[in-house]
């Protein structure tokens, strides 16, 4: 099959021939017609973190199934699907239930494992659900990892109707859905970016207000949802009422932060790491996009443009997620 292919990391993708992914017992293999981009797909190119290699990266695929493998039921060749990005061995699924991403051996899709920038992808058949109806292939792309990663951290932050929260660097996939997600909910929502038009878009698109990523935000709220790091993590600290959650899911700007311990304790804080989600907050998330939940997609690309999508990715341009169409 054709793929963007990683053959060192530290390193760059290049596009190219390898053998197709072969179909195992309780596989499928799908040909996408959409997948989209991810900070993954820069990280892997850094070696933070290192993936197995050669590696095809693309953590969010929609397409067609193309063959199912031995003792699959309820997925047949040619069924529209979405792939979950969160693979959880079914032992972890017995032990943790919603919480199967602690258990050992979890996975995600293009990053411990091969992904959907390429001709077919091969998961496991609990790995994909009916590509929502009435949304576009594009949307379908969107949403998985960056939807999922937002329903949980919003789960486990506990933000209830009538609360407040405050997303931060509004723009990427994963704060795009925290807002859609939070305005559902019933709370009131609070964004931060450098970009004054993200700003203005995240405000069009329901949010109470927005504020400059580089100054200070007067707004005290009961829930903080962090994925910059350290260029943010002390205003997004200052911003917590006493006794307000600070959930975190990554750090675009550094993966190591400074923490005040007598503002931790005097303030009675709570800090809560998030990762993915498992197998019913996905089903879950997928019924809130067949119900008309908002997906942001910023732009759309061929598959033959993966280097300047990435390039998109990496300037911080987007407002959404960046989308590849694959041929057909």
């Amino acid at each position: 099959m054709r793929a963007w292919i990683l053959d060192e990391s530290p390193g760059s993708y290049r596009d190219g021939e390898v053998d197709d992914p072969p179909v195992g017992p309780g596989d499928v293999r799908v040909r996408p017609v959409a997948s989209a981009l991810n900070h993954m797909d820069l990280w892997l190119t850094r070696g933070l973190p290192k993936p197995p290699l050669p590696h095809v990266p693309g953590c969010d695929v929609a397409g067609v199934v193309e063959a199912v493998g031995e003792g699959v039921e309820g997925v047949a060749v040619g069924d529209e699907v979405v792939v979950n990005p969160a693979v959880a061995p079914l032992d972890a699924v017995v032990a943790h239930g919603i919480d199967a991403p602690l258990g050992r051996g979890f996975q995600i899709v293009g990053e411990h494992r091969w992904g959907g920038h390429a001709d077919l992808v091969v998961v496991p058949a609990r790995n994909v659900v009916p590509r929502p109806a009435g949304r576009s292939w594009e949307e379908c792309a969107a949403y998985p990892l960056a939807t999922l990663t937002a329903w949980r951290m919003l789960r486990r932050a506990r933000l209830m109707a009538g609360e407040s929260v405050l997303i931060t660097g509004i723009g990427g996939g994963v704060s795009a859905a925290a807002l859609a997600l939070a305005l559902r909910a019933g709370a009131t929502v609070y964004v931060t970016s450098r970009h004054e038009a993200k700003r203005r878009r995240a405000i069009e698109a329901g949010a109470t207000d927005a504020f400059d990523s580089a100054e200070d935000w007067p707004v005290t709220v009961d829930v903080v949802v962090e994925s910059v790091g350290p260029a943010t993590w002390e205003r997004s600290i200052r911003a917590l009422r006493p006794g307000g959650r600070l959930v975190v899911c990554g750090g675009t700007s550094g993966p190591t932060v400074e923490l005040n311990l007598p503002r931790l304790f005097f303030k009675q804080i709570e800090i809560i790491g998030s990762t993915m989600g498992s197998y019913p907050e996905f089903d879950h998330v997928t019924r809130l996009v067949a119900a008309g939940l908002p997906v942001q997609v910023d732009a759309v690309f061929d598959r033959s443009e993966y280097p300047a999508a990435l390039e998109r990715l990496r300037r911080g341009e987007q407002l959404g997620k960046v989308v590849l169409r694959h041929d057909g």
